[in-house]
């Protein structure tokens, strides 16, 4: 077995993890989309530097198994950079935190897309990384492009992104955990 597939098809529960944090957090968006701005930013914030940190501790402790394991760093540490600028400075406003969630979703959304076609001779179903990584590039896009919308209406993209993001994450977790059997 190529070893990339094999790294991932041993840790398909921490893309599972992932995904059920990021539906969890779509859900809560939607429920609750007239949260103040400033507990939406640490919800947020808190689930940025979550989801980097698990991203960075699993590239780094499965390094030597991975070849293209800087890309995951990569897209952990921006994780963390920016969940932990948002918790450390919850009072910034609210059109530069977006632009910030923005950038993240983006650049994260792009490095997946490039781990998807890399990884593509040694894994099925690459589809649902490079689709998460799109979606994660047109929920930035979306963001930039409507800096003004109220904040329910960003509340409500950010859990539709979450949710799917999250549902596509569970399915690649699945799906490698199939290949890894």
């Amino acid at each position: 077995m190529d070893p990339a597939l094999e790294f991932m098809s041993r840790n398909w529960w921490v893309l599972l993890v992932r995904g059920l944090i990021a539906i969890a957090f779509g859900i809560t968006a939607f429920v609750w989309p007239a949260l103040t701005l400033a507990v939406l930013v640490l919800i947020f914030g808190a689930f940025i530097l979550f989801d980097g940190i698990v991203g960075a501790i699993d590239a780094l402790r499965n390094r030597d198994q991975m070849e293209n394991w800087w890309l995951w760093l990569l897209e952990g540490v921006l994780g963390i950079v920016v969940g932990a600028f948002t918790l450390l400075m919850p009072g910034i406003t609210a059109l530069f935190l977006l632009g910030l969630v923005a950038a993240w979703s983006i650049l994260g959304g792009i490095l997946r897309i490039i781990a998807a076609i890399q990884l593509r001779k040694t894994i099925d179903g690459e589809w649902v990384l490079i689709a998460s990584g799109l979606l994660s590039v047109v929920f930035g896009v979306a963001i930039i492009a409507l800096p003004h919308a109220g904040l329910v209406s960003i509340a409500w993209i950010i859990g539709f992104w979450a949710v799917a993001f999250g549902i596509l994450f569970v399915l690649l977790a699945f799906r490698l955990r199939k290949a890894g059997q």
